[in-house]
């Protein structure tokens, strides 16, 4: 293939590959690209379980592969053109760039080359399918849904971002192939790629602006979110606290409204116009600060329950105002799938949360060190905020990891604003993801730093060197703080790091 030719393929995650008639009969030999990610690893084994021809490509071998492989999957390790000489049907996700090996062979064959959400899409026909949405809060509540069905017996399928903690500690898998008929989906928006879904139920966990790389404008941004949920056959369960949800439900069409299911904290006359919809109030009770137990009670109207109103009690093992909404979503959703709704509520205690959702690492001579993938400035505001209740009394220091230039730029006074809420920050280097430094020269993490001078009495700090920030942070805790690593890239490594520093200087902690 000429270099002409190669930079003519366009991958566009947005357009739909399959017509609704379509089956998973008609995709032939099929092959992932990358077919051990979360994602993508567990697209393969619903597909291989419904005697589709499967393979696929990875770089290492993982635990993911090794299942996969005990399947009867082959696995090719590097990714190169004969990997794909066989296939019908080439799967890729939105890390995979046009320049791929396999991409291009698979286009000089002319395979048909779809989104790993056209499959996905495809797999929802003739099941129970649940999407959760939104710019936080996706991966925590489809968790949570996954964790009250299995614990109702249901056993779902799940094709979730992220790993569940599980009740030892140790990590569950975020893709599971269950018996029951129901799916549960975490609804990527940051392409546009969720509008293709066609589920019975949908979970919008808030429409704050994001991904505006993509979308242009908050405009745009929340009319996806409107698109979506016109989409769904039953019913829109959809968060109200934040402006942009309210205004999303208030768009929906009257034949969507009227089947959906609002959910937040204000009382329905604070809240003015639901557009038909039914509410589910979260009455929160304060006194849970610095227990470690968030304690609520959901008031749940017939259009959940079916019978009738409904006070319904609610203990969470994980800390948060934010970890109660993403319940009220997850436990209304469990209700119209036909749980009990003590049954649902007694399974949500026993959530220990998604794995990089406030895990707590580890504890060295009094200093917790805890991890979280929040990465946009409202989600870090609901980190500390979580953490000021659980830890009322201790200094909370957070090294913090930004995730994408691009976000950076945007959002890097509203990142100031959420990580003043900690007594002590470093901001490390930009975590790139699929951009390039080049493309925003000036984008750094003295671009946050910059923007909380004279903001707040909070030191701020940038450096570079992620593990550099890491032994800093180490040498200034003291007993009783807790240190937060915060960010949806490789900041998670520097767990291990703080642990051992502390641990050589423990003396420095008292």
């Amino acid at each position: 293939m000429t270099q002409d030719s190669t930079s003519s393929i366009i991958l566009d995650p947005t357009k739909a590959a399959f017509g609704p008639e379509e089956t998973t009969d008609s995709l032939g030999v099929t092959h992932f690209i990358g077919i051990g990610g979360a994602g993508m690893s567990v697209l393969a084994e619903m597909l291989h379980q419904r005697g589709v021809k499967v393979g696929g490509s990875d770089r290492a071998h993982s635990a993911k592969t090794d299942r996969l492989e005990a399947l009867g999957i082959p696995v090719a390790y590097g990714q190169q053109a004969e990997n794909v000489a066989d296939a019908d049907t080439v799967v890729y996700s939105s890390a995979i760039k046009p320049d791929n090996p396999e991409i291009v062979a698979a286009h000089a064959r002319g395979a048909r080359i779809v989104h790993r959400s056209d499959i996905l899409a495809l797999l929802m026909h003739g099941r129970r399918a649940v999407t959760v949405a939104g710019a936080h809060g996706k991966t925590t509540t489809s968790s949570l849904l996954a964790h009250i069905l299995t614990s109702a017996g249901l056993d779902p399928s799940f094709a979730i971002g992220g790993s569940i903690q599980g009740a030892d500690g140790k990590a569950i898998d975020g893709g599971h192939v269950g018996q029951g008929d129901a799916l549960i989906a975490e609804a990527d928006e940051s392409d546009g790629s969720f509008e293709k879904y066609r589920p019975e139920l949908t979970i919008i966990t808030n429409c704050e602006a994001d991904h505006l790389d993509h979308y242009g404008d908050e405009a745009h941004y929340r009319a996806a979110f409107v698109e979506h949920a016109g989409h769904v056959t039953g019913h829109v369960i959809v968060c109200v606290d934040e402006p942009n949800g309210l205004a999303v439900l208030r768009a929906l069409e009257p034949d969507v409204a009227k089947k959906a299911i609002a959910y937040g904290t204000p009382t329905e006359q604070e809240l003015g116009d639901l557009n038909g919809a039914s509410y589910v109030r979260i009455e929160s009770e304060q006194e849970t600060a610095g227990t470690g137990v968030e304690r609520f009670t959901l008031h749940l109207p017939d259009a959940v329950t079916g019978s009738g109103d409904l006070e319904l009690p609610v203990s969470l093992g994980v800390p948060g105002l934010h970890n109660a909404h993403n319940a009220a979503g997850a436990i209304s959703a469990a209700i119209l799938l036909g749980v009990e709704p003590v049954t649902a509520a007694h399974a949500a205690a026993g959530f220990r949360g998604a794995v990089r959702r406030f895990q707590v690492k580890g504890v060295v001579k009094q200093v917790t060190v805890v991890d979280d993938y929040a990465h946009h400035p409202t989600e870090i505001a609901a980190l500390l905020d979580a953490a000021r209740r659980r830890y009322p009394d201790s200094t909370i220091r957070v090294l913090f990891q930004p995730h994408l230039f691009s976000r950076t730029k945007f959002f890097a006074r509203e990142f100031a604003q959420a990580l003043s809420k900690a007594d002590d920050v470093i901001v490390t280097g930009i975590f790139p993801a699929r951009e390039k430094q080049a493309d925003f020269p000036g984008v750094g993490p003295l671009t946050i730093v910059r923007e909380a001078q004279g903001m707040t009495g909070v030191e701020f700090r940038a450096v570079d060197d992620m593990e550099l920030a890491a032994r800093m942070m180490a040498m200034r805790a003291h007993h009783g703080d807790v240190v937060f690593t915060v960010g949806a890239g490789d900041i998670t490594d520097m767990d291990e790091v703080i642990l051992h520093a502390l641990e050589a200087h423990r003396e420095s902690c008292d």
